[in-house]
């Protein structure tokens, strides 16, 4: 037997993992956000925001069917539940509005594990990391290609997602997304406000900017990341494993160049090269090779997109049609997923020594499933145990510890399929790495200087030209609202992915209107003559 809410409430449930997301957690958000319903019927607000949660649990199926499984345990016991129509849940969806779930997210997000957890600390760090996705495909509409952009060839347009994301749990401290447009690095500054003097941030070489580092060392985080090649780094003071002092822009920071030799399984060897740029400057407490090591811990950042948008989301595109959809269903989606690891990581907790890591996503996610149709562990844990089920099912499925393996880094939509793969010695699939090590590069006495221009004054040049022509367009016809199409069909050397771009670029400058989703008018503007040679 079961417990669930009276009355019309009934269906909005979630399984067990309403014991992380309770009613009484629903009701607090909704009133907070004043999406309460007006008027008690059969669909409350409180079972839309579950029934959201729902639909992104069950990716693959439409909303009757989602409806159904909330449903099927509570009419098998003669209970009478509401038979809404495809059109009344999606009315459901829109009056609930994106507004409760986002808060619902706020509200769960965090850092999961306790101090004294396996895997989630570097000395009195917790291990942290900012990486950003940008494959998540929305449906192929009007409305989501004019808000965020057509997609590549043909394909349906695209989310980038940017996250905070503890590494030892994969559980997520913060999200923000929007078009792919915006570039990664403002994406993160976003999220800055969720970083603590305790947090050690992992990450990639695309964060390497001389004013994100100097936002990032404000919050009082210590950080690890991979910088450019080509950036310079004078050495003010080697040390004595081989780093050595410098200074990026405004931050003093310590610079690990690394080099590290892989052999394989299969008899193959070869070798790579890092820079590692970090404010952990002292190198008696922070040996280079321990920190170099360490840097790993990033990757983590994929696996927890990887559980998000291939495992929960099966690699399916989002379903909303319209972008206030868009934002709901992936409020949605990351709420649900927070929820998921909170269950893990406690899993994994209640058995001291066990690694969150080795804690399956797909048990976790195919229990809930079940537990969601069965409506089990509503209210209680079914044996009263100190976990539920999903616990159960983890412990009982625990991964082996991870093994070092290497490959190369795929990506699936090349710019030839012609074009072949550099070889850098990196095997093509999956290899068990048999031996590992690495070695801690002296720096040179003489830094290479930087190349003299970073892109072809030709590019820049006919990008100054296309800017003209097209802003001499807009203002022929000054009371008009123009399309992206409308300008890119003018001229048959602007792509409509490029057109999106630059026009959302000048209208953040003030060069353009933006009137809303896809739409832009002239302003007041006075253009710079161009040379007499570069007129056409």
């Amino acid at each position: 037997m079961f417990a669930v809410a009276a009355g019309p409430f009934a269906p909005g449930h979630l399984g067990e993992l309403t014991q992380v997301v309770p009613f009484e957690l629903v009701d607090a958000v909704l009133e907070e956000t004043g999406c309460v319903q007006h008027r008690l019927r059969d669909l409350p607000s409180r079972v839309g925001v579950y029934f959201l949660l729902a639909m992104c649990l069950f990716p693959e199926v439409g909303y009757r069917l989602v409806w159904n499984k909330l449903t099927a345990a509570l009419a098998g016991v003669g209970l009478e539940v509401a038979g809404p129509t495809a059109k009344a849940l999606r009315d459901l969806r829109r009056r609930v509005g994106p507004a409760p779930v986002r808060r619902l997210f706020e509200v769960l997000t965090g850092p999961l594990a306790q101090p004294a957890a396996t895997g989630v600390r570097f000395g009195r760090f917790r291990t942290v990391s900012f990486d950003g996705c940008s494959s998540i495909r929305l449906a192929d509409t009007e409305r989501n290609a004019e808000w965020f952009g057509p997609g590549g060839r043909g394909g349906c347009p695209m989310l980038q997602l940017m996250t905070l994301v503890e590494t030892g749990t994969r559980a997520l401290i913060g999200a923000v997304f929007g078009p792919t447009e915006t570039g990664e690095t403002a994406y993160a500054c976003r999220l800055l406000h969720h970083l603590r003097p305790d947090m050690l941030l992992l990450w990639d070489k695309g964060f390497d900017a001389n004013a994100f580092l100097a936002a990032l060392t404000g919050t009082g985080a210590q950080f690890l990341g991979r910088i450019r090649a080509n950036r310079r780094t004078p050495v003010l003071a080697r040390l004595g494993d081989g780093s050595y002092l410098s200074v990026i822009g405004t931050v003093a920071v310590r610079i690990i160049e690394a080099q590290v030799a892989v052999a394989l399984d299969d008899g193959t060897s070869f070798t790579g090269a890092y820079r590692l740029a970090t404010t952990l400057t002292c190198a008696n407490r922070y040996p280079a090779t321990v920190l170099a090591a360490l840097y790993h811990e990033r990757w983590e950042h994929e696996s927890a997109y990887y559980a998000l948008r291939h495992t929960l989301g099966q690699a399916r595109p989002l379903r909303s049609g319209d972008p206030v959809g868009v934002e709901q269903e992936m409020w949605a989606q990351l709420t649900l997923y927070q929820a998921l690891r909170t269950v893990m990581v406690q899993a994994a907790e209640s058995r001291p020594g066990t690694d969150p890591d080795r804690c399956g996503f797909t048990i976790a996610l195919q229990a809930a499933r079940d537990l969601v149709v069965q409506a089990a562990g509503i209210t209680t844990v079914p044996d009263a145990s100190t976990i539920g089920v999903i616990g159960q099912r983890v412990l009982a499925g625990l991964l082996p510890p991870r093994r070092p393996r290497v490959s190369t880094r795929k990506v699936r939509s090349s710019v030839s399929r012609y074009a072949e793969r550099q070889d850098d010695g990196r095997p093509d699939r999956s290899r068990t790495v048999t031996r590992l090590d690495v070695a801690i590069l002296e720096p040179a006495n003489e830094q290479p200087a930087l190349p003299a221009a970073s892109r072809d004054d030709r590019l820049a040049t006919h990008s100054q030209r296309r800017r003209h022509r097209i802003l001499d367009l807009l203002h022929e016809e000054p009371g008009r609202s123009w399309r992206p199409r409308d300008i890119a069909a003018r001229f048959g050397d602007v792509t409509l992915e490029t057109m999106y771009r630059q026009l959302n670029r000048w209208a953040a400058n003030g060069l353009i209107h933006k009137l809303g989703p896809g739409l832009y008018t002239a302003t007041q503007w006075s253009p710079t003559p161009l040379p007499p040679a570069e007129i056409r």
